[in-house]
């Protein structure tokens, strides 16, 4: 029985080892999970709009609805976006952070930039298409006159494809904390209306390294 109850008190104690050392070997690869952004491109001169603020340049891009990342394309209805990207002399480093930026639409409405954590519930996938039931195909080729029918149940995109297109966008978000230059990403702002009614767009900074307005093009 002590024999018994020794075992069971050293495996414990292994276990609660091995834990111990798998999260310390995860604390140790979290920040290398947390980094995000898009590639700078080579030049403040390669986006749409470029303006200096202080000893760092910000550039940016509108890409209306369209969520661009490196891994593929999405859109949502709910947000507009910005390819935003911050360059600096060689060994520059600055502060980022979303609340820093902000758009200013026709010379009159300004929106703030949002967490992209929020634009996951519009996201899309142009690419993706629900399946077709057998069901659905029957009807389609016997036809019932349409009456008396329920409407189809609407498909939803697998979660596994949901989590993935998010971690996507996830990684292409501009990166915030103290950075070191070029640094790149998406800012996201809350408007609905189509792109077409835009007649003017300016991206505003005003941070740790001082302020800039950048016209963009809708």
């Amino acid at each position: 029985m002590r024999l018994s109850q020794s075992l069971r008190t050293g495996i414990w104690i292994t276990a609660l080892c091995l834990c111990m050392q798998g999260q310390d070997t995860s604390s140790k690869d979290a920040p290398v999970n947390e980094m995000k952004g898009l590639p700078p491109r080579a030049a403040p001169t390669d986006y749409q709009a470029h303006a200096q603020a202080g000893t760092v340049t910000i550039a940016a891009e509108f890409t209306g609805h369209s969520v661009v990342t490196m891994q593929g394309t999405f859109s949502s209805e709910d947000y507009i976006v910005v390819e935003t990207a911050l360059f600096g002399p060689p060994e520059a480093r600055t502060k980022i952070a979303i609340e820093d930026f902000s758009l200013r639409l026709n010379e009159k409405k300004t929106l703030s930039s949002q967490p992209y954590g929020l634009v996951f519930h519009s996201l899309k996938d142009p690419e993706w298409e629900p399946p077709v039931s057998a069901e659905s195909k029957s009807k389609t080729s016997i036809g019932t006159g349409g009456k008396g029918d329920p409407p189809p149940a609407p498909v939803h995109m697998p979660i596994e494809l949901q989590r993935a297109m998010q971690q996507k966008v996830q990684k292409s978000a501009l990166p915030e904390g103290d950075r070191a230059l070029p640094q790149a990403g998406l800012l996201f702002f809350e408007y609905r209306g189509k792109p077409e009614r835009l007649h003017s767009l300016e991206l505003i900074y005003a941070g740790p390294a001082g302020k800039a307005a950048l016209t963009l093009q809708p």
